[in-house]
């Protein structure tokens, strides 16, 4: 049947063309975004798993930035206990030499203060970020050092923050203390506290050196009148107070692994969410560009069909000139 009014042939062949049209619209879009989610309305299910783990894996990236700031706290903390390990046996050492017979026990104090000065100078500069874990100078200094560790979410949707706990304050007057210096009250440092004395029972509560604010204990140092015995009791005191040192040094650099495993397991697992929701949400873009150049055919096919069904009455309008 020919009509004026009505071209059905025409009405088909738009029908298929918009249909094609809108698919090749929404495969260019996928093409275009790299995305076959991109919105809720393509899969709301998918779309808000992956938004929520796109969430995560942000958190994540600030939890692996703040891994980094406590690997650079704890690191200075742990190289400064190096240091001053090292420095204590050289300590040691001059204070086995003044045994000797006929040795000038002033001018190897010199040399021992010239050791404390530089054990010092190691508590003052091992700092990062404002943090200093060896030095101990106003009591807000004894409260427990937290570190981010990780974040997770529960099976109830909701996000936690753990942490990584250093207790720093330790026992002081004994030899169970953490700082290196303590310039407060002189017994939370190992260098400064009498702990290591008392527990060891010597003659006198010997001490590296005083706080600038400590208790006015007995100084290790050596002059003339320096008996064998006092400096058996000093060579003692200093080897416990270098034990210590070694201990939360070791405690320290275990920290220090921690975190180091933490943030390699933090990539890892930024890794395995993004790996996640591409698989959910990302287009194949092989097959959408192979259906993006088929639609396009299809597209052109449709056109000459849509001229085809329009064109069929010009053969009345012929009959008519």
């Amino acid at each position: 049947m020919l009509s004026f009014n009505t071209n059905n042939g025409a009405i088909l062949a738009l029908d298929v063309l918009r249909s094609t049209l809108g698919s090749r619209d929404d495969t260019m879009a996928r093409v275009s975004s790299g995305q076959r989610i991109a919105t809720a309305a393509d899969n709301a299910a998918y779309w808000s798993i992956a938004t929520t783990m796109r969430s995560d894996n942000k958190m994540l990236s600030a939890v692996d930035d703040a891994l980094g700031l406590a690997g650079g706290i704890v690191d200075s903390a742990a190289n400064g206990f190096s240091a001053a390990t090292d420095t204590l046996a050289e300590f040691k050492k001059l204070l086995i030499m003044a045994r000797e017979a006929g040795v000038d026990k002033g001018k190897i104090n010199v040399d021992l203060d010239q050791l404390k000065d530089e054990l010092k100078s190691i508590a003052d500069s091992s700092s990062f970020a404002a943090q200093n874990w060896l030095k101990r100078t106003d009591v807000a200094d004894d409260i427990d050092r937290q570190l981010v560790g990780s974040f997770r979410r529960d099976a109830d949707g909701g996000v936690k923050v753990t942490d990584i706990t250093y207790e720093i304050a330790g026992t002081a007057g004994t030899s169970k203390v953490n700082f290196l210096i303590d310039d407060l009250s002189g017994d939370s440092g190992i260098l400064t506290g009498s702990g290591f004395s008392t527990e060891l029972g010597t003659s006198k509560a010997w001490v590296l050196f005083n706080g600038e604010n400590g208790g006015a204990h007995d100084e290790i140092r050596l002059d003339e009148t320096t008996t064998d015995a006092e400096i058996n009791e000093m060579i003692s005191v200093v080897d416990a107070m270098a034990e210590r040192t070694i201990e939360v040094g070791a405690t320290l650099g275990a920290i220090g692994t921690r975190v180091e495993m933490q943030s390699e397991f933090t990539k890892d697992l930024q890794d395995a969410i993004e790996t996640g929701v591409g698989k959910m949400v990302d287009a194949d873009l092989n097959a959408e560009t192979s259906r993006l150049k088929a639609l396009q055919t299809q597209e052109q096919l449709g056109m000459q069909a849509l001229q085809i069904a329009n064109s069929s009455t010009d053969r009345f309008l012929d009959l008519l000139l």
